[in-house]
């Protein structure tokens, strides 16, 4: 009989409810954190329709006969399976982070044509102090320091979640070496071409000064926490200072936005331009913006006129504020591909979420 206060079960059991019929998707790679996941899941699934996927991302030989053993272990507990290729050119730069965009893209289609709402993934306590190393290093703002989220929408009417992302990956580890349960090694995570990998190498020293992935892990939830509020002061902010404006165009009441504390003023013209249709800027270029540019000009009742992410913001007169398209450069080249923005899970840029 499975003991009553197994931990691995019981961050499950939540997302497992006995008389669901909704379908859920697994991402299994064979590891000990979604080996762990699979088996629970196939222990608590009184009626839920399980199934599971293995991404490969086709970077190394051995991870075709990596996804077919993690099939021939779903076989046995009686789960469909199916692989999931990341085809075509990689690129040089960036790799982690397309390969990991691919991997959304991929479980998301995949959960798609099963009929799945929800995808769960083995992210533990670990990875997420690692997400929040990797950010604070990038030089983010409170939404990245947030790190991932135990759940998000991944796409309309499909929801990614994170069961145990509470859990210390060793809890994970020995409750499958308790089980006799087979999982794999990924050496991408001891490869130090990977800045993940180097702050894994470097755990066991951060600790020792304090840094440790459970103190890690709280600071993301604070995090979290604050920027919410923020964030929701943000949209009020918004909705209060939008002006009419003709179809295309975003007229902002600058009184308004003047009076509001530079922070909830950043994230509220972040609101304001992604509405607009604006992707792929960086925090440093929404700051210089906002901060060295428009709220000054507010301030003096000066006239403005700036671009970001191909939009044109203008003050007339330090009253109103007003977003359009910028109109395209002559012998402009072609567009540069968006930047990846580190902890952002959800646009608009300031706002975000890995």
């Amino acid at each position: 009989m499975t003991p009553p206060d197994d931990p691995v079960l019981d961050a499950l059991r939540p997302w497992l409810r006995p008389g669901s019929s909704r379908t859920l998707l697994l991402a299994v790679s064979g590891g000990p954190d979604s080996t762990a996941l699979m088996h629970a899941a196939a222990n608590l699934r009184p009626d839920t329709p399980l199934h599971v996927a293995t991404v490969d991302h086709g970077l190394r030989p051995e991870a075709a006969s990596e996804a077919d053993s993690v099939g021939r272990a779903a076989a046995d507990l009686g789960l469909p399976h199916a692989v999931l290729r990341w085809q075509g050119d990689k690129p040089s730069t960036g790799l982690q982070d397309a390969a990991r965009a691919a991997r959304y893209r991929l479980l998301a289609d995949h959960a798609t044509a099963i009929g799945a709402d929800l995808i769960l993934t083995a992210h533990t306590r670990d990875d997420q102090a690692e997400t929040v190393l990797m950010r604070l290093a990038a030089g983010s703002a409170l939404a990245g320091l947030a790190g991932m989220r135990p759940a998000r929408m991944l796409a309309p009417g499909l929801r990614l979640g994170r069961p145990f992302l509470g859990l210390d990956k060793a809890v994970l580890v020995d409750w499958c070496e308790a089980r006799s349960l087979t999982f794999l090694q990924d050496p991408s995570n001891t490869n130090p071409r990977f800045a993940r990998a180097r702050l894994r190498a470097a755990a066991s020293a951060l600790a020792a000064e304090g840094l440790t992935s459970a103190r890690l892990a709280r600071l993301a939830e604070r995090a979290a926490r604050d920027e919410a509020a923020l964030r929701q002061t943000a949209e009020t902010a918004l909705r209060d200072a939008l002006l009419p404006a003709p179809e295309g165009t975003l007229r902002l009441d600058g009184t308004r936005l003047r009076a509001l504390p530079e922070a909830i003023a950043l994230r509220c013209v972040d609101l304001a331009i992604t509405r607009a249709g604006a992707t792929g800027y960086r925090l440093e270029k929404l700051e210089a913006l906002v901060l060295d540019a428009l709220l000054p000009a507010l301030h003096t009742g000066a006239t403005l006129r700036r671009t970001l992410a191909g939009y044109c913001v203008s003050v007339e007169s330090g009253r109103v504020v007003t977003l359009v398209p910028a109109p395209p450069r002559k012998n402009a080249g072609p567009a540069a591909p968006p930047t990846v923005l580190l902890g952002n899970e959800h646009p608009p840029a300031y706002i975000g979420d890995a």
